[in-house]
Formats: structure tokens, C-alpha cells, sequence
């Protein structure tokens, strides 16, 4: 026998309730169907986003947190690679105090600090006239000794650094500068710095020159993080063959001085751009950035009265020829 259809309130209150639940499942088919293109869109610019951000990682001068993290072995390469080009670009880099022995770069690398090595350069011959050796310096009056190096400015303190140093050399050196490291550090006025310039470029001892320059490019150049001047040389030592060390500095330094500027480099003019993380801090422009070159590589004089023969510049003019 088959159930007898419900009727009254009760029947009436069951098909109420059917009614109900398909309304509710249509608003539910129709809110999902309009919310399909909403999140397809929404998923479609997550992705696009993430393309162009690894699109940008893959560039090789890229940039900040973005670009991909080097490898140490990558670096190395790099590193060396810089060095190489930047040998094909200076192979006449040298330092650029004009010296004739150990004490006379030693005194003029004591006096460039604070101050262009042009300007030591102008002020050094009439010095060394007046005070040819360690013996002479020490002996000499402090008055005149300021007045000679005044041009190099802070001649007060550097006056008293070279009397010292002077009067070291004369008394527990015999007269002679010192070719080791941990010697020379004890003169005054005297750091690895200064020790390292003398080392390497009189006594043919690899080193590297940490000043200004060197600081600016390693890290522009990610070869260290480092804002320690021995540690900035630990680290870049460390990057390559001791037989570099001393080129290397002036290589860098060169680059430094005339394109890779502190406030505006030359960058459109820069030989190693495609191996420089920081390319597109200065100008990019060719054409503006070769007017931002200094020295011989915008037709202008060197740092040296009397530079080597194979310097591609003219010698800088004398002290009140400019």
C-alpha cells in the first residue's frame, strides 16, 4: 500500500522547507559562479607579479634584495675578471706620488692624507731639496718644516708626524726606512695604509692600499660588506694571488680617481659596466659620462710631475702653474 500524501500544515511545512534549501543553493552556484573570474583574475596578477620579479633577478647588474645571492666561487670569478678588464684599461697604473726612494714615498704618503697626491706632488721638491734624508728632517726646524708642507693642509700634525717618524728612522733604524710591515707601523704617522704603499712600490712587497677610492669601488662592487679598513684588505686579499695585491690597488684606485667618481660616476663610460651590481648610480648617458672623466681619460694632466714614460697624459703642472 503506498503512504498517503501529507497534507495540512505539516505537508505545507516540508515543502516550505525544500523551497528554501534550492533557493539557497542557486544564490550559492550563481555567487560562485561570478566569483570564477574574480579570483582567476586575481591569481593571473600574482603570477604576472612574479614573473616580472624574476625577470629582474635575472639581470646581471641587478640590484638590492632582489637579485639572487652570489656564490662564492661566482665572486672569485668576478673579482678577477674586474682586475683583468681593469688591467686592459690601465697598464700603465702606478702609484701617483712622485718619490726616488723609500723615504721619499714614505714622506709623501704621510702627507697625501686629507689631500690630492697632485697637491703632494707640487709640494715635495722644494721638501726634499731642503731635507734629502731622515737625518736632515729630524734636525729640521718645525716652523719651516710647517711652512713647506703647508699647501698639503693639517701641516701641524703632519709636521710632528714626519719629525717623528724622522728622528725613528735616524735613531733605531739607522737612517734607513724599514722594508717589514710590523716596522714600519711603528713610526708616526705611520699605518698599514701608508706601510702597504711603501712595501709595494719601493721594496716590491705585495700589499693592498686601502684609502678612499678602494673603499668605495670594492663595495659598489659587492667583493665585502665591510667598512674596517682591515678588514675591507682581509677580505679582498683573500679574493686573489698575493703576486695581484699591488697592481690590483692601483688598478682600482685609478679607476676610482677618474670614472668610478664618489658623487657622480661616469657610468655610460665605465669599461666594466656589465660587472658592476651598482651600475645606474651616476650617469648612464655615454655621452654626458664622458664629460665626467677625470685626469688623462678627459684629455686633462695626471696627479705626477714626473710620471712614468708610458703614461699616456701630460705631467701635472708645478705648484702655482695652474
Amino acid at each position: 500500500m503506498k503512504a498517503a500524501p501529507k497534507t495540512g500544515a505539516v505537508g505545507r511545512s516540508a515543502a516550505a522547507g525544500r523551497t528554501a534549501a534550492k533557493k539557497a543553493t542557486a544564490k550559492k552556484t550563481t555567487a560562485a559562479k561570478k566569483a570564477a573570474p574574480e579570483e582567476a583574475a586575481a591569481k593571473k596578477t600574482v603570477a604576472g607579479k612574479k614573473a616580472v620579479v624574476t625577470k629582474k633577478s635575472a639581470t646581471p647588474a641587478a640590484s638590492g634584495s632582489g637579485a639572487p645571492a652570489e656564490s662564492r666561487a661566482a665572486l672569485v670569478r668576478r673579482a678577477r675578471r674586474i682586475n683583468r678588464e681593469l688591467a686592459e684599461v690601465y697598464p700603465y697604473a702606478h702609484p701617483e706620488l712622485d718619490f726616488e726612494n723609500p723615504f721619499q714615498l714614505l714622506v709623501a704618503t704621510v702627507l697625501s692624507a686629507q689631500t690630492t697626491d697632485l697637491r703632494v706632488n707640487q709640494t715635495t721638491p722644494a721638501l726634499f731639496e731642503a731635507y734629502p734624508t731622515p737625518e736632515d728632517m729630524a734636525a729640521a726646524d718645525p716652523e719651516r718644516l710647517e711652512q713647506l708642507i703647508r699647501p698639503t693642509g693639517f701641516f701641524r700634525a703632519k709636521a710632528r708626524s714626519l719629525l717623528g717618524l724622522s728622528a725613528a728612522l735616524r735613531d733605531d733604524f739607522g737612517g734607513e726606512v724599514p722594508g717589514r710591515l710590523q716596522d714600519l707601523v711603528t713610526l708616526p704617522g705611520v699605518g698599514r695604509k701608508t706601510a702597504n704603499v711603501v712595501l709595494g712600490n719601493a721594496f716590491g712587497v705585495p700589499g693592498i692600499t686601502v684609502d678612499t677610492h678602494f673603499q668605495r669601488l670594492v663595495r659598489r662592487w659587492r667583493w665585502t660588506a665591510e667598512t674596517d679598513p682591515e678588514k675591507i684588505e682581509a677580505e679582498v686579499c683573500a679574493l686573489f694571488p698575493k703576486s695581484d695585491w699591488t697592481m690590483l690597488s692601483h688598478r682600482v684606485i685609478f679607476h676610482g680617481r677618474r670614472i668610478c667618481h664618489s658623487r657622480k660616476p661616469a657610468c655610460g663610460a665605465c669599461p666594466i659596466a656589465p660587472l658592476c651590481p651598482a651600475y645606474g648610480e651616476g650617469e648612464t648617458d655615454p655621452e654626458k659620462a664622458r664629460k665626467l672623466l677625470k685626469y688623462e681619460k678627459g684629455g686633462l694632466p695626471g696627479q705626477r710631475l714626473k710620471p712614468p714614460p708610458d703614461f699616456p697624459g701630460p705631467p701635472a703642472p708645478p705648484l702655482g702653474a695652474e
